[in-house]
């Protein structure tokens, strides 16, 4: 064994602001919507090439979605997507408090 010392440096909890992405909220948002998408593709038991018929985008643009390239999408175009599979969309806004940190874009799904 070694007894080398690990630096370990603790997250924030969302991996898009410890890498350093532009709009790391927004690219949390699109990555839990675009989980969403595959959780349903794989609850349906769909192939790549019916799943993308279904969204009415190419296999290979739906394969690098679920790949996770996904920053030019916008999260209006996942939302469609979510809706050709089915799912209702709600948004909800709250004012954000004064004196509190700032305003944050959250997702959160229902237990189906």
């Amino acid at each position: 064994m070694s007894n080398k010392k690990v630096k370990v440096e603790k997250g924030s909890g969302n991996i898009y602001k410890d890498l350093g992405f532009p709009n790391p909220e927004e690219m949390q948002a699109k990555a839990h919507l675009v989980f969403r998408i595959q959780d349903t593709i794989t609850e349906r038991k769909l192939s790549l090439n019916k799943a993308a018929k279904i969204l009415c985008i190419s296999p290979s643009e739906l394969s690098d979605l679920l790949r996770g390239q996904f920053e030019s999408c916008t999260i209006d175009h996942i939302l469609s997507l979510l809706r050709k599979l089915d799912h209702d969309i709600e948004i909800v806004l709250h004012k954000r408090p004064a004196n509190t940190p700032p305003a944050a874009l959250r997702i959160s799904t229902s237990a189906d």
